[in-house]
């Protein structure tokens, strides 16, 4: 039996510009961190040749080309399993829709997984790169890559998306107080409402290849993104929020269902009561809120958003990781 540990991630700059509509004209550039808030991945050997399955239902087949699960199907075709398999998969907050990653999270929580079961070190290039190729090329989602590597090298990082296809993961580099003080400064709130990103991130890849305000606007997030890192790299705070507030209202313009009047009221009422800055992580739609709030003025937003669970994270320094192997 193996047990895979995998982080998922908040972004607070540069979201979408990881999809291939815009990075392979422009190059793209995120800026994110892993919390720790997992995705788990169980494998085991089964007693007959067949393949159970087991996440929000449950399924056994007598081989892997029968399995329904989209990922779990392509991951073991990837790695040539046939059979003779069990997989379960659990995780720390609602599975799909979230806006954190889960998706991207299983399938290199999945890889690294059945790698170990194949008696394998696999590296977080390696495994992000493989879970790209799963979920963009072989199940042909309209995704980018910013949750892959997140997942796979974990940490705070500037994750850099080049026009050729290759991917550069910058280890953010600043005092252990400035993080300390970053991740004290965070709140983060589920809206309750889970979505599906693909036709959300379907529309904002058309629009990005035909509609230059469109263009021009993920050019000014990127920007943001880039002027953010400097500033942190240098210990300075004081420009995060105004950077998450300008590039926020930059992403709704995107797409239309990105935002609504329930999720503007939102936002509204939390900058009202002091928040510098915030944003729908994610696609857009639902799933979960991050502001970035002075700590005296924590308890007012609180109480702001009163209606919405709070859900208290740390950062987390490590990707995915083998956490049990018998």
């Amino acid at each position: 039996m193996i047990i895979s540990q995998t982080p998922l991630r908040i972004s607070f700059l540069g979201g979408g510009s990881d999809l291939p509509s815009y990075y392979r004209r422009n190059g793209g550039a995120v800026l994110s961190t892993t919390i720790d808030k997992c995705v788990y991945v169980t494998v085991s050997r089964k007693f007959d040749d067949a393949v159970r399955v087991s996440y929000s239902r449950m399924e056994e087949v007598g081989e892997a080309s029968q399995v329904q699960h989209p990922i779990v199907r392509e991951a073991l075709d990837m790695l040539g399993i046939r059979g003779g398999i069990e997989i379960t998969s659990v995780a720390d907050i609602p599975a799909q829709g979230t806006g954190l990653g889960s998706s991207s999270a299983f399938t290199v929580g999945l890889l690294n997984a059945l790698h170990a079961y194949e008696g394998r070190h696999t590296s977080a290039e390696r495994l992000a790169a493989e879970a790209c190729a799963i979920e963009i090329e072989r199940c042909c989602e309209p995704i980018g890559k910013q949750d892959q590597y997140a997942a796979a090298f974990g940490g705070s990082n500037f994750i850099r998306f080049h026009a050729d296809e290759t991917v550069e993961v910058q280890k953010l580099l600043c005092q252990r107080e400035t993080l300390e003080e970053l991740q004290s400064m965070l709140l983060l709130f589920y809206t309750g409402v889970t979505r599906s990103a693909s036709a959300l991130l379907k529309e904002q890849s058309q629009t990005l290849t035909k509609e230059s305000d469109k263009i021009k606007a993920m050019d000014r997030m990127v920007a943001c993104a880039e002027a953010v890192l400097q500033d942190l790299q240098s210990n300075r705070l004081d420009t995060l929020g105004e950077a998450m507030d300008e590039s926020w209202h930059l992403k709704k313009s995107l797409a239309a269902g990105i935002s609504n009047p329930t999720i503007n009221a939102t936002y509204h009422a939390a900058r009202v009561a002091g928040a510098l800055g915030g944003k729908i992580l994610g696609a857009g739609g639902g799933g979960f809120f991050l502001f970035l709030v002075p700590q005296n003025k924590q308890s007012a937003v609180r109480q702001a958003l009163r209606n919405l669970q709070e859900t208290p994270f740390r950062f987390a320094p490590q990707g995915s990781r083998i956490i049990f192997v018998h």
